[in-house]
């Protein structure tokens, strides 16, 4: 891709995330992600109604009248946006692809953030880590994070859920706001989930495509996984095949519902064909 398509494309999904994030998720995202605590704002005068626990006494005295101290939210958070970028993001009947919309997805959150002051991070991830952003503020770096998301190729077309989140326990020392962004078609991600959910706020986001959620009977078809690139001869004439793939499917996605809400950890599914802005807007009212 080349330098003008891809700012062409960037400008694009900045455009369609910013006005989402402005108008409909800024003040659900406030009111969802709370900061870290209150912190020390400044003295004032006593006035009727005031919480007399908040009087500062060494100002009262010095005064000879009553002051109160004045504490404020403390709203700066961290965000970080962990995406799987393997091969079996690259899989989509209807418009889109999952990966592009995971790619909006993202970009709304991290927008969202930005309006709140917050600093934003990326994990891109296969069954490696394959690109680490550090969480800093400001447009310059979200527009960044949306190129990355874009044009990145990974190494490894795999999926290892439970490495990506070792490596974030090892670089997010402070308590973060995560978002996991994946089709979750994975495993063995529980143990580790659980001990990261522990520390940070942690929401699991799944996308999927509708043809993904059972086989249609098409006879003998030659099939390529995505992740390990295997020519496969599959026949979905078959009632067992079917019903075998179905088995598959759905306990990949009572894992994901299970994992993720028995450590605490919130969830959200999307298929590619729905509005993801509905979904959104619906989990950050629930939280909230």
């Amino acid at each position: 891709m080349d330098t003008k398509e891809l700012l062409k494309k960037v400008r694009k999904i900045e455009i369609k995330t910013r006005r989402l994030s402005d108008h409909v998720f800024g003040g659900e995202y406030h009111s969802t992600f709370k900061g870290r605590g209150m912190t020390f704002s400044e003295v004032r005068q006593y006035q009727f109604g005031d919480d007399v626990r908040s009087i500062d006494w060494n100002v009262t005295a010095r005064y000879n009248e009553p002051y109160i101290k004045v504490f404020e939210e403390e709203r700066e958070l961290t965000m970080m946006l962990m995406v799987d970028v393997s091969g079996s993001e690259l899989f989509g009947t209807d418009t889109q692809f999952k990966n592009e919309i995971l790619t909006e997805i993202a970009a709304t959150l991290a927008f969202s953030a930005m309006q709140n002051n917050d600093k934003i991070g990326l994990i891109l991830f296969s069954d490696g880590i394959e690109l680490f952003i550090p969480p800093k503020k400001g447009k310059s770096h979200v527009l960044r994070i949306i190129r990355e998301l874009i044009e990145f190729k990974p190494k490894s077309k795999k999926t290892d859920i439970a490495q990506a989140l070792k490596y974030l326990s090892n670089v997010m020392k402070k308590k973060a706001i995560v978002f996991v962004l994946s089709d979750f078609i994975a495993e063995d991600y529980n143990d580790t989930l659980r001990i990261v959910a522990k520390k940070h706020d942690v929401t699991g986001i799944r996308v999927y495509d509708r043809r993904e959620e059972e086989m249609p009977n098409l006879g003998m078809v030659q099939m390529q996984d995505e992740e390990t690139g295997e020519l496969l001869l599959v026949n979905t004439g078959s009632r067992k095949v079917r019903v075998n793939y179905n088995k598959y499917y759905q306990g990949r996605v009572t894992q994901f519902n299970d994992s993720f809400l028995k450590s605490g950890a919130g969830v959200l599914s999307c298929r590619v064909d729905e509005s993801y802005v509905k979904k959104l807007l619906g989990y950050f009212k629930r939280r909230g």
